[in-house]
């Protein structure tokens, strides 16, 4: 450690209040504002591409849930560049950066005003407002995700070995700035989105609505540049998913390689790596493989709990309850934050410990299952609310029956042509239809009519979905993120955002190849996947067996002075067997030099 090094630590141990590190309150703040940017622009995210950018339901639905699945497949990209290039604070400032340039483009697509020429209200190059639009989403993608795996873990970097249990306060408070980032911006940017402004014409504002977000990832930014020379950093050690690939890799081409009945089978086709790699990384990524074979059934609750931020929020737009204005727009949108910050203490402190009382094995698989039983459920009450709101919207007749033709003469004169004929009329006009040979002429007067009337079912018939959804989410997400701690601790977490990714993909997959017309008959298809998806999930818990990797660690840690002399004994035997096969006996050498941990 270089003399520069040491003194940033001593400053970082002195730099404390009541035992905490200082800078965690930066990067506290930091996640604060982030979380308030990415969620307060997710929040109108599907009503700006609804009435701005004039898509329909299922394109908007689509291109939303490409953008999610975005964010949670980057963070791979960023731990990577973190551990193995430029470090966890590089990470997070240049990422950040690119995330503040997306979310001003994103602010800049949605002013109307830049090619309303015409001055009508109406954007004239849509196309440019698109473009626009989706290089802000790239770039937001790229940096909301590739900061993702480094804060928390940057967070933890500023505490020392003996701060465990001040490291453990930091990450419930860390946790709690989420939960109140997401809940202030859903609360705040559809009341910003429901005000008006423009030049030239007054729209509904999402400028304001991705402005503020915009401007909060600003502040992000500079919280975080303040408390540099507070933090703790560390240099990059190399990313473990990269030697978990490489020895998957590996294991797999030396298996092909020697797939000759000549050569001994081994007990497990990772054991084939043994000849590049220390048997310790060999255990963990069996333990990985093992557990990511029982993620395969996950990614389905994310396909139907994301379409909250979609379906489920155009569903509330056909609904009573004025969904523009601020009050009931502010309501739908923090449901589900606010039941988050309810249903966590009690079905920790309470529903748990009660089934513990009850001496029924609710394991975090069991949990787990429930949790998917819920959000199945969830989409029932909300096929059930579809159907009721498709009763009360207006049935419009096709295109092969006669059409009634309605002009608007309020503001003064028009002219219309029928026929080669131009006629001017006015509010008070005599229309002379023509039939046969006979002229009767008809007096026109101007008298309000209801033809269609305003929806009747209440907003509030969405609270028992969202009830449903969101302790489904507590029981899933946070016992599937415990469990996979658990087995292997952080090594899964790569694997745990990417059945997020993969869940939005699946969406977006069947928003674009069903052919239902009937939105709650979607709904319903989405429950029957995901039962099917929680019976074969149950299958697979039932013969799974849980791994204690510390007991395995420490198996290998206790093998760990008879390792030399048996890779001595490897490598005879090798040669005994693969005669001159170079290419094993390089990697051989070459990987013992690598792969020291």
């Amino acid at each position: 450690m270089t003399d520069k090094e040491q003194g940033k630590k001593r400053k970082s141990k002195s730099a404390t209040i009541a035992g905490y590190p200082i800078s965690i309150f930066f990067i506290v703040v930091n996640e604060f504002c982030e979380r308030f940017s990415y969620y307060g622009m997710r929040a109108v995210l599907v009503l700006y591409f609804k009435y701005f950018l004039l898509w329909d339901d299922d394109f908007a639905t689509t291109i939303y849930h490409t953008f999610v699945a975005l964010c949670y497949l980057t963070p791979i990209l960023g731990a990577i560049i973190a551990d193995s290039w430029l470090g966890k604070f590089k990470t997070i400032i240049y990422l950040s950066i690119v995330y503040t340039i997306g979310q001003v483009v994103m602010a800049v697509s949605a002013i109307h005003d830049i090619t309303d020429t015409d001055r009508d209200g109406t954007p004239d190059n849509m196309s440019l407002h698109i473009a626009l639009s989706m290089l802000g989403l790239l770039l937001i993608a790229l940096g909301t995700g590739g900061i993702k795996p480094c804060v928390a873990a940057f967070g933890g970097d500023q505490f020392e070995d003996h701060q465990e249990k001040q490291r453990s306060t930091f990450f419930s408070i860390f946790y709690l700035s989420i939960n109140a980032g997401s809940l202030l911006s859903t609360l705040i940017t559809p009341i910003l989105r429901a005000q008006e402004c423009g030049i030239y014409t007054k729209q509904q504002c999402y400028p304001l609505a991705f402005g503020v977000p915009a401007a909060l990832m600003v502040v992000s930014l500079f919280v975080f540049i303040v408390g540099s020379g507070m933090y703790n950093k560390t240099a990059p050690q190399g990313n473990i998913m990269v030697k978990v690939c490489k020895c998957i890799g590996f294991a797999i081409s030396n298996r092909f390689r020697h797939r000759s009945s000549q050569y001994p089978k081994r007990h497990h086709w990772m054991d084939w790596a043994e000849e590049k790699y220390d048997k310790l990384l060999i255990a963990q990524v069996k333990m990985v493989l093992k557990v990511l074979f029982l993620y395969i059934p996950l990614p389905m609750f994310w396909a139907l709990f994301d379409q909250q931020g979609s379906r489920w929020t155009l569903q509330a737009t056909t609904m009573n309850g004025n969904f523009v204005s601020n009050d009931s727009s502010s309501s739908h949108q923090t449901v589900n934050p606010i039941l988050i910050l309810v249903l966590v203490p009690i079905v920790d402190s309470l529903v748990y410990p009660l089934i513990a009382k009850c001496k029924l094995n609710f394991t975090p698989l069991k949990r787990m299952t429930v949790g998917m039983l819920l959000a199945g459920l969830a989409f029932v009450a909300a096929a059930l609310v579809q159907l009721q709101i498709d009763q009360t919207l207006p049935t419009f007749p096709s295109s092969t029956v006669g059409q009634a033709k309605f002009i608007n003469m309020i503001n003064g004169n028009i002219n219309i042509t029928a026929g080669s004929n131009p006629i001017t009329l006015d509010a008070f006009s005599v229309l002379q239809p023509t039939y046969k040979t006979q002229t009767i002429p008809i007096k026109y007067s101007i008298r309000p009519v209801m033809d269609i009337s305003p929806n009747s079912i209440h907003m509030a018939w969405q609270i028992p979905q969202y009830l449903l959804m969101t302790s489904g989410e507590v029981v899933f997400s946070v016992t599937g993120l415990e469990f996979s701690y658990s087995q292997v601790d952080s090594v899964l977490q790569a694997g745990w955002l990417l059945t997020v990714a993969v869940g939005n993909i699946i969406v977006l997959i069947v928003a674009e190849a069903a052919t239902l017309e009937d939105q709650w008959a979607e709904y319903l298809l989405f429950t029957s996947l995901l039962v099917f998806v929680c019976i074969v999930f149950s299958v697979m818990a039932f013969f799974y067996k849980y791994i204690d990797p510390t007991k395995i660690e420490a198996q290998f840690a206790h093998m760990e002075p008879y390792e030399k002399e048996k890779k001595k004994s490897l490598d005879m035997t090798k040669k005994n067997l693969y005669g001159n096969d170079r290419r094993g006996s390089n990697s051989s050498n070459k990987g013992t030099q690598q792969t020291k941990m």
